[in-house]
């Protein structure tokens, strides 16, 4: 292993991008940055007749500030500490987060209190079926509004082409969608088996059991999943695994 690892990161082409690349060269990594993230903005708005509002994703609170949602008396939920931090950053005032920032998390926090409560859900178009289905059994009554929906931006790939050539020591993969798009991009420019291949040989560092599920799923073997669903925590002990284990 050379002394700077060279890692892979697919977050969205923003501040979250530059901010990711910062954190990686920080802690001593050459940062492949490959965004496999663009949001499409869908126009719609929260309802405000709900005593529950869950709000999924930085990119979600600014959606909904720029739209001048106004939650009202509505309980303000944020599915982790990142969009905690990005709905206070707008002006809102958040009641729960839960424990552990996934689905699962937050289905757990709210399952004895949301029976018979109207619980509105704005998120991506590819939010996990676990929060909704778990509200659901919970008694609530669950409406789900598409705040925006998640493409692969043109021009991606570059990091397939370092893991072909097995130049990749690492990868830090933040949701299900990051993985398809990488393998889509890779296939794209006819490298998705030497892609593969190329991810054996690397340390593979994923956010949530449902990223790891995805990765497993489509052939990739998944090294680190950090107890908490942040990119800081994900890059840190992926490039801790880079350092101690041998690949």
């Amino acid at each position: 292993m050379s002394d700077t690892p060279t890692v892979a990161v697919f977050r969205p082409g923003d501040d979250r991008s530059a901010d990711a690349v910062a954190l990686l060269e920080e802690l001593g990594a050459d940062p492949v940055p490959d965004p496999m993230l663009a949001v499409e903005a869908t126009d719609a708005t929260p309802r405000t007749d709900a005593e529950y509002a869950i709000l999924t994703s930085k990119t979600g609170a600014e959606l909904v500030s720029d739209a001048g949602w106004d939650p009202g008396e509505t309980t303000v939920c944020a599915i982790g500490s990142a969009t905690a931090d990005a709905l206070r950053d707008e002006g809102y005032a958040v009641d729960i987060v839960p424990e552990q920032f996934t689905s699962s998390g937050l289905v757990a926090r709210l399952e004895r209190e949301v029976d018979g409560a109207r619980v509105e859900v704005a998120r991506s178009d590819h939010g996990s079926e676990v929060l909704l289905d778990g509200l659901e059994a919970a008694g609530a009554y669950v409406h789900e509004t598409i705040l925006y929906r998640l493409v692969r931006p043109e021009g991606t790939g570059e990091s397939a082409e370092f893991a072909a050539a097995g130049e990749l020591e690492a990868v830090c993969f933040t949701s299900s969608l990051t993985v398809e798009h990488f393998l889509e991009a890779a296939a794209e420019r006819g490298l998705r088996e030497a892609a593969l291949e190329g991810l054996a040989e690397a340390t593979v560092g994923v956010i949530g059991s449902p990223t790891a599920e995805t990765a497993e799923s489509m052939g990739i073997d998944v090294d680190v999943v950090p107890d908490e669903a942040t990119f800081d925590a994900l890059a840190r002990a992926t490039l801790e695994a880079v350092r101690t284990t041998p690949k």
